[in-house]
């Protein structure tokens, strides 16, 4: 596996069931860091990811006696969809391993394949360890999400695609959780083209493989903490690995909230709707320190369920100043009220949000608490609104608070 003539193959595999999914120039993101941005959006898969390739490729090479145990896998989500799409195309039984946290919508699209849900453990690593033991229970063949050289070689063939529209690529940023997707699509790309500079991106709160890159060898993180579920991953693959160590030129963290305003700047301008895992590669470009570059950014997955697509966006909006609170005193007398809302309302800010607290001091006629909660067109606008207030006699406190 992970050789040449094997990556070939698995594009003519792959092509079966995936679609081969076209880059998107990125007129914003180019400006924005000074190169030639493009994304491959794997969101736009079957599937809602790139899981589908690996796990469709690790399948074809399986003999029917190993088709007819039945499969079994433990998964965040995108490759739970991917074995259960996979295995409902070989007419296999799939029984996939999810972890508690595992945002709905994954859960119901994984049954809507037909697969069999089982969910245990708070993050990936206590599902897999449930998986193996249901495994050899039962007689399942566990297919691994990352850890395998053919799962990885299914998704490697994502480089095949990017080299065959951009030739001339200068780097490519892929999300890492396990490395499975990194060690395919890095050592294709090397394979191709050995200039080609391969970046790893991980969340802030579960850095397995730069710490593992560290030590020279695969270690366990004590914890992780991230809202990208799909990469929250706390041991990188043993057998993977030497691979990642040879093909990846770096590995780049990103926190959280970096992913939030990503997650903005990818809806606005390209209309796209990206999981947090998959913006890793977006949220890393400020991080890359070269110019006039042919960039790709693998845009891994977009299953995100609408509550966490919610609580992104007002996050979001908070970052961005769009959406701002400040707490203001005034005297507990008729027209106070009016006369706040009249100074923000001639700013063109808009209210959508009053908590009024006439309990802050023991004299209620010397003054009560207003927090008004405001949306602005951006940080100008809201430091603009703030002056007005001031020029108003008031004293706006900015607070951190959320709606």
């Amino acid at each position: 596996m992970l050789t040449l003539k094997a990556f070939e193959e698995a594009v003519d595999v792959v092509k079966k069931v995936a679609i081969e999914t076209e880059l998107i120039y990125s007129g914003f993101l180019s400006e924005q860091t000074g190169n030639k941005v493009y994304l491959k959006p794997e969101n736009l898969q079957i599937t809602g990811a790139y899981k589908l390739r690996g796990a469709y490729y690790k399948i074809s090479t399986l003999t029917d006696e190993e088709r007819s145990r039945g499969l079994i896998t433990a998964s965040a989500g995108n490759h739970a969809q991917g074995v259960a799409y996979a295995a409902k195309a070989y007419g296999c039984k799939a029984v996939i391993v999810m972890p508690t946290t595992t945002p709905l919508m994954k859960v119901d699209r994984t049954k809507s394949y037909g697969a069999e849900v089982v969910l245990y453990g708070n993050v990936y690593d206590e599902a897999a360890e449930h998986a193996a033991r249901l495994a050899e229970e039962k007689g399942y063949t566990f297919i691994h999400p990352f850890d395998d050289p053919a799962v990885a070689t299914g998704q490697g063939t994502i480089a095949m695609e990017i080299v065959k529209e951009l030739p001339l690529v200068d780097y490519i940023l892929v999300p890492v959780g396990g490395g499975g997707l990194a060690t395919g699509v890095s050592t294709l790309a090397k394979l191709l083209n050995p200039k080609i500079r391969v970046i790893g991106v991980e969340p802030a709160g579960a850095n397995c493989l730069q710490e593992s890159l560290k030590a020279g060898k695969p270690v366990t993180l004590d914890k992780v903490s991230t809202i990208a579920d799909g990469t929250a991953v706390k041991t990188p693959g043993k057998n993977i690995f030497p691979y990642l160590q040879k093909g990846l030129d770096d590995v780049i963290t990103v926190e959280d909230g970096e992913l939030i305003v990503s997650f903005l700047d990818l809806v606005e301008n390209h209309k796209l709707i990206v999981e947090n895992s998959g913006l890793l590669t977006v949220a890393a470009l400020k991080h890359l320190n070269v110019k006039n570059k042919k960039i790709v950014s693998i845009l891994s997955g977009g299953n995100m369920d609408i509550i966490t697509m919610s609580s992104v966006v007002q996050l979001g909006l908070i970052k961005r100043d769009r959406i701002f609170t400040v707490s203001v005193l005034l005297p507990d007398k008729p027209g106070e009220l009016v006369r706040v809302a009249t100074i923000i309302a001639n700013e063109q800010g808009n209210v959508v949000k009053l908590e009024h607290n006439q309990f802050v001091t023991t004299n209620r006629t010397a003054a009560v608490e207003l927090k008004i909660t405001i949306e602005a067109f951006g940080t100008d606008h809201k430091k603009k609104i703030c002056k007005a207030l001031e020029s108003g006699g008031y004293k706006p406190q900015l607070i951190s608070v959320l709606m």
